[in-house]
């Protein structure tokens, strides 16, 4: 088996409601699969409940259940696939997820059953613990987990909500220079920026940028544009 794996940038595109535009990708992303085990431990400021609630109503077709509610949740990562079920884990504090993960034992068992093929999809902190660590994440450290890796997924950072927009007499930093300096330190690791509204997908061992717009590749000193449709294969090699 392989991975397969959508990773979207936000769940929300411009003023669209929520998961609107994500929708298409996800219901395509699942095919046949209708039952959903859903992670909501990015959740700071709302409830559990709440978050599978919202994720329900946006996705009427899908049965919504949250990881929380079983017993065991390892247990329930194991059991995915048999049950049935595909992955979903959602976005808002990077770091809490993490933190959580590592708190109930699941990043070897998520690494494990999406490695076996079992589908995964993920947006905002959803998607950045795609990559090699949460280091190149917009989010406040609220929370210390562990560690900063992740699940690696794929061998590189991922950047999502990427913007390149200076706001009028802001002075501090923009998206580019953090990502720059993240890319002067540790200048052999890619950092992929992909715009909301986009998402990578990785499936049958081949990596694409889906959406209408455009992102970005920061490595060492350098910034390359990618265009939607883009095969990315060669980030599954750095």
């Amino acid at each position: 088996m392989t991975a397969h794996v959508l990773m979207l940038s936000s769940s929300r595109k411009d003023q669209e409601a929520y998961l609107e535009h994500a929708r298409a990708h996800i219901l395509a992303h699942l095919g046949d699969i209708r039952d959903i085990l859903f992670i909501p431990y990015a959740a700071v400021t709302k409830t559990y409940d709440e978050y599978v609630d919202a994720v329900a109503e946006a996705l009427p077709e899908c049965t919504v259940t949250g990881i929380h509610s079983y017993e065991d949740p390892v247990c329930a990562i194991h059991q995915a696939h048999e049950r049935g079920q595909a992955i979903l884990v959602g976005g808002g504090n990077t770091f809490h997820l993490l933190h959580q993960l590592y708190n109930l034992g699941l990043i070897v068992p998520l690494k494990h059953v999406i490695a076996d093929g079992t589908p995964y999809i993920g947006w905002s902190a959803g998607s950045n613990i795609c990559g090699l660590s949460i280091r190149t994440t917009n989010d406040m450290p609220i929370i210390e987990p562990p560690s900063f890796d992740a699940l690696a997924i794929v061998p590189f950072q991922l950047n999502p909500h990427y913007s390149d927009y200076q706001p009028p007499n802001h002075n501090g930093e923009t998206r580019d220079e953090r990502l720059t300096e993240f890319t002067t330190l540790a200048n052999t690791t890619p950092v992929v920026a992909i715009r909301e509204g986009t998402a990578l997908l990785y499936t049958d061992n081949t990596l694409t940028l889906e959406g209408e717009l455009g992102g970005f590749v920061f490595q060492s000193d350098e910034k390359r544009p990618i265009d939607a449709g883009s095969d990315l294969n060669y980030l599954l090699k750095e």
